[in-house]
């Protein structure tokens, strides 16, 4: 059996240390040049070009055929699961399964995350350790969507330009915000997978300290809770977010993650946000 993933999923350092995990990597271009995010360019590299690159990137998926060669050489291994970035957010689903298509050798399962970055991470990770225990495809499915509804994730970002650009929010409504300085609350819907407001405030410090604050109205203060921040190029504001989130809560933290180049590039330099569950809640890991 075999765990395939794309370049949207972000992990802590050693957090998929030992697990065999294929990543297929989404592609974005900048200043004319194409790169393989993760592969051809890494996150401190990509976010470095951003302060002198004046043109905004642009990113786009692995082909069909792409897909169908890493189905193609892990057919004969026994099933595939692959974990994919929210259908609400990218095709990245849609030119997968037009991959397996053409591999009809290939027994593929396809598991919607509806996330991205650390909370897809998430999910892969729970689905990596279901493989290593041996469990079957339908008992992998089930630990994953037990992660999936436990998860959630929150983040703000001082510069909207990029959303903007990218079609992740309204032009309009960004323009708004952006003369206003309004910072938003951005969450991720298990609905469809796309992005959703909830909440703005004034000033990006305001509103690393509103995360916290927003988190409560769902999980009451002193729980514990399993936790891990993400960030584009932000330490100082990672934590920040951090002692926000520990004045509030009792946080079982995993360590930072790094933003992957392919969704920086929808959000710039700046972003902070933080994936957490309930432990309560969260499904022990085999």
């Amino acid at each position: 059996m075999k765990i395939v993933t794309d370049s949207g999923m972000d992990s802590a350092p050693g957090q998929l240390d030992g697990f065999d995990i294929v990543q297929v990597p989404l592609k974005l271009e900048l200043d004319g040049k194409t790169y393989l995010s993760g592969v051809d360019i890494q996150p401190e590299e990509f976010y470095e070009l951003l302060l002198t690159t004046p043109s905004l990137p642009i990113t786009s998926l692995p082909s069909p055929g792409e897909f169908a060669d890493v189905f193609r050489k892990y057919a004969a291994e026994g099933p595939i699961i692959m974990v994919h970035i929210s259908s609400g957010l990218s095709n990245t689903y849609q030119s997968a399964h037009s991959g397996s298509d053409l591999v009809p050798e290939a027994e593929v399962h396809f598991i919607d995350t509806l996330t991205l970055s650390g909370a897809e991470g998430w999910q892969v990770e729970a689905a990596a350790h279901g493989v290593k225990a041996g469990w079957s495809v339908e008992k992998i499915k089930e630990l994953v969507k037990k992660v999936r509804d436990a998860s959630e994730t929150i983040y703000t970002l001082p510069d909207l330009r990029y959303l903007i650009h990218g079609g992740r929010i309204s032009h309009m409504k960004g323009l708004l915000a952006s003369v206003l300085g309004i910072k938003p609350l951005i969450g991720v819907s298990k609905t469809d997978g796309k992005y959703y407001e909830r909440g703005k405030s004034p000033t990006f410090n305001r509103a690393l300290e509103s995360i916290a604050k927003t988190i409560t109205k769902d999980i009451p203060e002193g729980t514990k809770i399993r936790a891990q921040i993400a960030h584009t190029a932000n330490p100082e504001g990672a934590e920040k977010l951090r002692e926000a989130m520990d004045k509030r809560f009792d946080c079982h933290w995993l360590p930072n993650s790094t933003v992957a180049p392919v969704l920086g590039a929808h959000t710039g330099r700046g972003l902070v946000g933080v994936i957490y569950a309930r432990m309560d809640q969260y499904p022990a890991l085999p």
